[in-house]
């Protein structure tokens, strides 16, 4: 199996890995939202941490999918490649600060349910901000993704490496996706809200990683010459 086999079959992995890991932490995780969230922190705090731990997984996943590739998408465009790499990254750290708000709800949870009522007012107001910080710091996380993914794509599509229909396919999911963070941006509602705008990656995601794994590159795309690079910058 040579290089660009392994790296097609690790990233298509890691695109199972932080989506599947997701889906897990989100069953586990209870939902932060209503009168007695703090109160069901507290009485699941095994799934809370089990679920964190999902998340860590999952998110360390996205930045390692851009990480990956570019070994072999810098052959193409050395700048979109390093992008997508940055971006996922950032990706990541906005979703580790979800994380942490997670276990801080935790934290918070147990306090809350040994608190007296003068205190829980405090404690629930607590638990109110760090519950908006995580919302924040998702969305932020998604506008990462959609900027890194969009990178990645649009040299997808240039390069060949994957069949066009699926890296077309994948630049207008992403451009879905973006509208869905931009609707939540200025609505003030979860990204979560926006459902049929957020389904095209998810599904486009899980086919690019099983191509990858199955197909892998195509062994006919050929990277770009400098020559071709120099005159697509003075067109």
């Amino acid at each position: 199996m040579n290089s660009t086999r392994k790296i097609a079959l690790t990233a298509g992995v890691m695109f199972i890995i932080a989506t599947v890991a997701a889906l897990l932490a989100n069953a586990l995780v209870p939902d932060p939202t209503g009168a007695d969230y703090l109160t069901s922190f507290s009485a699941h705090a095994n799934r809370v941490s089990a679920g964190v731990l999902l998340y860590l997984i999952g998110h360390f996943a996205c930045a390692g999918i851009a990480i990956v590739m570019y070994p072999v998408l810098k052959k193409w465009d050395a700048g979109l490649a390093l992008g997508s790499v940055i971006f996922r990254t950032i990706e990541t750290i906005f979703y580790t600060v979800g994380v942490v708000c997670l276990l801080s709800l935790l934290t918070l949870g147990q306090q809350f349910t040994t608190a007296g009522a003068a205190d829980r007012t405090s404690l629930q107001a607590i638990g109110n901000l760090l519950v908006s910080v995580r919302d924040h710091a998702a969305l932020m996380g998604v506008f990462a993704f959609c900027l890194g993914a969009f990178m990645y794509y649009t040299l997808f599509f240039q390069s060949r490496l994957i069949p066009r229909w699926l890296s077309g396919f994948g630049v207008v999911a992403t451009i879905l996706m973006m509208a869905a963070c931009v609707l939540a941006l200025f609505s003030g509602n979860r990204i979560t809200s926006y459902i049929p705008l957020a389904a095209p990656i998810a599904v486009q995601e899980m086919v690019l990683a099983v191509w990858l794994i199955v197909k892998g590159f195509s062994p006919s795309a050929k990277s770009r010459e400098p020559s071709a690079i120099g005159s697509t910058l003075w067109a």
